[in-house]
C-alpha cells in the first residue's frame, strides 16, 4: 500500500510561530546563510533580514526574463523555525492584490508557496543541508516559461492555446499587481526595499511600454485562465496610464534629492 504524504498545514509565518527562541544552532546558521547571499548575490533576488529578529525575512523576486513575470516585483516574507535548519523556514507570498490574484499553479491568492522543500507540496523534501539560497531559488524557478505545466495533470494543453491564454493573464497582472500596485504603494514593501524597486521600474520602464503595446490587441477581451483561478478583463490602457504617473512621480522625487545633494554641497 502507497505511502500518505502529509502536507505542512503551519505554512502561515503570521499565524504560526512556536514562540520559543532561536537556539545557537539556528542562529549561527542563519548568518551563514545570510553571508554567503552577500558574498554571492542572486540574480534577480534580494534578501533582507529584519533589523532585529534575524529569524524574519524580505524577500523580492524580479520575474526572470523570457516569462510572463519578467520584470514583475514580487514580495515574499519567510520565517525561520526556532531549530532550524532541522526544520524548513515558513514562506508567504504577499504579491496577491490583497487575496485577489493567483500568480502560479503553486502560489496561491492566499499567500501559500507549494514547495515540495517546505513540506507545501509533494516530492523530496527539506534536509538541514539546504538554506536561504535553495528556498529562494526554488521559488524564482516557479515563474517559468510556461507556468501553465506547473498544475498537476497538465503536463499537456487541454485545450488550444490553453498556455498562451494563461500566459497572456498572468502578463496582465504582472504589470497590474506586481508593478502599478507595488509601485503605488497598495502593497507596502520595506522601506529598504523601496529604492530598489523605484530604481528598477525606470530602468524597465521602455520594456513596461513594449510589452503593453504588443498585447493592446487582448484590451476589453475577458481573461480566458484555463484552469479558472482569475477573472476579469484586460485593461492595457488603464496599466499604461498608472505606469506614466508612477514613472513621473518617482522622476520628480528624484529631481528633488539632486537638489538637496546640490544645496548640501
Amino acid at each position: 500500500m502507497a505511502s500518505v504524504i502529509k502536507l505542512r498545514e503551519d505554512w502561515d509565518p503570521d499565524k504560526h510561530s512556536s514562540g520559543l527562541n532561536p537556539n545557537t544552532v539556528c542562529v549561527s546558521r542563519i548568518r551563514r546563510d545570510l553571508s554567503s547571499l552577500l558574498k554571492d548575490p542572486l540574480s534577480g533576488i534580494l534578501v533582507i533580514p529584519d533589523q532585529d529578529d534575524i529569524t524574519k525575512m524580505n524577500v523580492l523576486v524580479t520575474g526572470p526574463c523570457e516569462t510572463p513575470y519578467e520584470k514583475g516585483f514580487f514580495h515574499f516574507f519567510m520565517r525561520m523555525p526556532y531549530n532550524y535548519p532541522i526544520h524548513p523556514p515558513r514562506v508567504k507570498f504577499l504579491t496577491t492584490g490583497a487575496g485577489s490574484v493567483r500568480f502560479n499553479p503553486n502560489l496561491y491568492a492566499n499567500g501559500k508557496v507549494c514547495l515540495s522543500i517546505l513540506g507545501t507540496w509533494s516530492g523530496p523534501g527539506w534536509t538541514p543541508a539546504q538554506n536561504v539560497t535553495s528556498v529562494v531559488l526554488s521559488i524564482q524557478s516557479l515563474m517559468c516559461e510556461k507556468p501553465y505545466h506547473n498544475e498537476p495533470g497538465y503536463e499537456f494543453e487541454r485545450n488550444k492555446d490553453d498556455v498562451r491564454n494563461y500566459n497572456i493573464v498572468i502578463y496582465h497582472e504582472t504589470l497590474r499587481v506586481g508593478v502599478c500596485d507595488v509601485l503605488e504603494g497598495k502593497h507596502p514593501l520595506p522601506p529598504n526595499m523601496i529604492d530598489v524597486v523605484s530604481d528598477s521600474f525606470i530602468d524597465f520602464y521602455d520594456y513596461y511600454m513594449a510589452k503593453i503595446d504588443e498585447l493592446m490587441v487582448y484590451q476589453g477581451k475577458p481573461f480566458r485562465d484555463p484552469h479558472g483561478f482569475n477573472r476579469g478583463t484586460f485593461n492595457f490602457i488603464h496599466i499604461r496610464e498608472r505606469m506614466g504617473k508612477i514613472f513621473k512621480s518617482i522622476q520628480k522625487k528624484n529631481a528633488k534629492a539632486k537638489e538637496v545633494i546640490v544645496i548640501d554641497d
